[in-house]
């Protein structure tokens, strides 16, 4: 409170060392969320950053959110702190992850962008270099690249790989700080949003645009055998269940994969490990469940969901949402 009505204010850019301490400040993890509140309470934090004050207090519209839009910045800011280790640059981890989501308190566009801008602005005032204040923005431009991409395309496809290679600009660095702030963002988003499944995924697609980036070809995806070669060529929806795997043949189409994923889930069934391929215009992905209870639903009734997901007459997102809260007071009771 003295801070807030006594301090002068800080020049612009900011000094290195105000720079310095509140990274550490960002990079002290967990408790660094109740003093960044307290920061925030006071009127300092927009004082510090005045774009802050666009988020403060804001709903998510999404519902896998469990927080505001200003406490999910500052939870992910404190997963991304344990990963700094992962990373090159900490200091620019720490600050994307801080920023990701600024666009979301302006109405209209995309927040992606929008933020950006935002973040661009923020950067420079803050007293970042050129080429940081440039690395930040594209954190916050393209931080949901990553889970996107790798839950809505074919692995396989090369094509899948040069997109990710072109946002990056060709940068491992920038590489690999978005693939840590995907983690970030999905840990401080919610218990729904990460699995072994998606990360696995979106850990295979880093991999392999690690290898293009590096000059390098990634290793050939193994071909489809006869029997999923002529689900393919079928050419119409089909759910086959085989012990524990589940294989799902649908025209190719953006979002195939995640709402095949989403509709597993629907059945109370947690994915290990998935295989993406594309045939003759469509996606035959096979996924290795496991029941969390009983045993392995009904292909046709999946099959029906699924369909109904495909066209947009299913309310998955709800029904996930609905479902996820019947498991948290199942837990709570």
């Amino acid at each position: 409170e003295r801070l807030a009505t006594e301090s002068a204010p800080l020049p612009q850019p900011w000094p290195e060392a105000a720079l310095r301490e509140f990274v550490s400040l960002l990079g002290a993890g967990r408790p660094a969320v109740a003093v960044t509140e307290a920061l925030d309470q006071s009127g300092l934090l927009v004082r510090l950053i005045p774009e802050w004050d666009l988020v403060r207090f804001r709903a998510q519209h999404n519902p896998v959110h469990r927080f505001t839009v200003d406490r999910h910045l500052t939870e992910t800011a404190a997963r991304a702190a344990a990963l700094t280790r992962t990373v090159g640059r900490p200091d620019l981890l720490l600050l994307g992850a801080l920023l990701h989501d600024i666009g979301k308190g302006v109405s209209g566009g995309d927040h992606s962008e929008t933020g950006a801008a935002l973040a661009e602005r923020i950067g420079a005032r803050i007293g970042l270099s050129f080429g940081d204040a440039a690395t930040v923005t594209a954190l916050v431009r393209h931080h949901l690249l990553l889970p996107n991409t790798a839950t809505r395309r074919d692995l396989e496809d090369p094509m899948t790989v040069a997109v990710v290679a072109e946002a990056v600009s060709g940068s491992v660095e920038l590489l690999e700080l978005l693939h840590a702030l995907t983690i970030a963002d999905a840990l401080a988003t919610g218990p729904a949003v990460w699995s072994d499944w998606k990360a696995g995924l979106i850990q295979d697609l880093v991999r392999r645009t690690r290898f293009v980036l590096g000059g390098a070809h990634p290793p050939p995806a193994a071909p489809l055998d006869e029997h999923r070669r002529q689900l393919a060529e079928a050419g119409a929806l089909a759910v086959e269940v085989t012990g524990d795997e589940v294989v799902v043949a649908a025209p190719d189409s953006l979002g195939v994969l995640s709402r095949a994923a989403g509709v597993l889930a629907l059945h109370s069934l947690d994915v290990r490990s998935a295989s993406i391929h594309t045939h003759a215009g469509m996606a035959v992905n096979a996924f290795v469940v496991e029941p969390r209870f009983g045993e392995l639903p009904d292909p046709m009734i999946v099959r029906n969901d699924l369909a109904r997901a495909l066209d947009g007459s299913l309310a998955l997102p709800e029904r996930l949402s609905a479902k996820e809260r019947a498991y948290a007071r199942a837990d709570a009771g």
